[in-house]
């Protein structure tokens, strides 16, 4: 577990950097296809930490609610990603 939360952490590190370059590349007046895809880049880096944090809580934080058998903490979770969903449709 410790691995995979330096992964995420060295991930956002490398977004972050990311993020300063587009911003120095806009204060460059660089062309706007290549701000465009390193915007697409970050978003792709982002995506995927995300998608690692939500894999971490299914595994961990979901699975311990299962576990437990207490039916309140097993539907806390389950509302939980429904409206994590939800905020993602919008």
């Amino acid at each position: 577990m410790a691995d995979a939360k330096t992964a995420k952490i060295n991930r956002l590190n490398r977004i972050e950097g990311q993020v300063r370059g587009v911003a120095q590349m806009i204060e460059n007046d660089r062309y706007c296809i290549d701000i465009l895809h390193q915007i697409q880049a970050i978003r792709s880096a982002l995506g995927k930490v995300e998608t690692q944090v939500l894999k971490d809580h299914a595994a961990c934080c979901v699975a311990e609610a299962i576990a437990s058998g207490d039916e309140a903490e097993q539907r806390e979770k389950f509302e939980e990603l429904v409206t994590l969903f939800e905020k993602a449709k919008r």
